[in-house]
């Protein structure tokens, strides 16, 4: 049985295509089915992450990551640095937002959290903003906001993501540069592909974990629900909070849902602490630590 290729790629999105193009095109680099984390407008730039093989099972994961951006707001009007920047300093914190018209969803109101945003230059009528936030948040909504709230009123000029969770720009890479990498390694030097597909393990170092007995990971690869008695230790988390299912070497085995809190974690005690949801290894990897009973005739 071949393994299909699993990991994640970041790829430095140009302005122009969507994200679900800049998917496909992944896919065609590299014969694998393919999925992105967190949508790029067609003219945003930036961090787009790209789950590869069964990595496409934690796309809702990473969809709720923590993002960075840095955007151009031009305002329609002349108002003063310090005026500005008083301004945008009274956008952090929770604020309500309805998507814009050219959005793909429901036009609700919502609310979002800016975590931090900061003013890093003013040039006329042109303001380069960072801003960090919630997953979800409307970078172009936020703007528009801005530039009411100066009077003068404003849009979203420019936009780029510079990271995504925890995968920067540092972690990114052009699709011209993944295709060079994916030739050089059909031709025998599979070094620099292998340094851009990114460990699977990489994407879920938030979640709290379970470690795992060897004996109990080919069970859960193969759907069973997880036992006190197959846990080593367990992180901190709460009934119903997503945890991740990790092997004692540090692999990740998939994720699951807890089904009690870690305060009721007993490990190598009965009772079911979590049941997969998510698998990401393929049964076979660890030795089965577990029979079938016989039927009772």
């Amino acid at each position: 049985m071949t393994t299909e290729l699993s990991g994640i790629v970041v790829i430095d999105k140009p302005p122009g295509p969507t994200s679900h193009e800049v998917a496909a095109w992944v896919r065609d680099i590299l014969g694998v089915r393919t999925g992105q984390g967190g949508t790029l407008d067609p003219m945003v730039s930036g961090v787009l992450i790209v789950m590869l093989g069964r990595g496409v099972k934690i796309a809702e994961h990473l969809l709720a990551h923590e993002k960075e951006y840095i955007c151009v707001l031009e305002l329609h009007g002349d108002v003063p640095r310090e005026k500005i920047e008083e301004t945008v300093a009274e956008f952090q914190g929770r604020i309500y937002q309805r998507p814009p018209r050219r959005s793909a969803v429901k036009r609700a109101l919502r609310i979002r959290t800016i975590y931090a945003i900061e003013v890093l230059d003013v040039e006329g009528r042109l303001v380069l903003l960072r801003v960090r936030c919630e997953a979800g948040t409307y970078i172009r909504s936020l703007c528009v906001h801005i530039g009411l709230a100066l009077g003068v009123r404003g849009q979203m000029a420019e936009l780029r993501r510079t990271s995504s969770g925890g995968f920067t720009e540092a972690d990114a890479h052009t699709l011209h540069e993944l295709a060079d990498a994916k030739a050089r390694a059909d031709e025998g030097d599979p070094e620099a592909l292998g340094k851009m597909i990114l460990p699977l393990e990489r994407a879920v170092g938030e979640i709290p974990r379970i470690v795992l007995r060897d004996t109990a990971v080919d069970a859960v690869c193969r759907g069973a629900q997880l036992a006190g008695a197959g846990i080593l230790s367990c992180g901190t988390f709460a009934k119903g909070e997503t945890v991740a299912f990790m092997t004692e070497a540090g692999e990740i085995v998939g994720l699951g849902t807890a089904r009690v809190g870690s305060d009721r974690c007993k490990p190598g005690k009965h009772g079911i602490v979590a049941r997969p949801k998510s698998n990401l290894m393929d049964p076979g990897r660890y030795p089965r630590g577990w029979t079938k009973k016989s039927r009772v005739k």
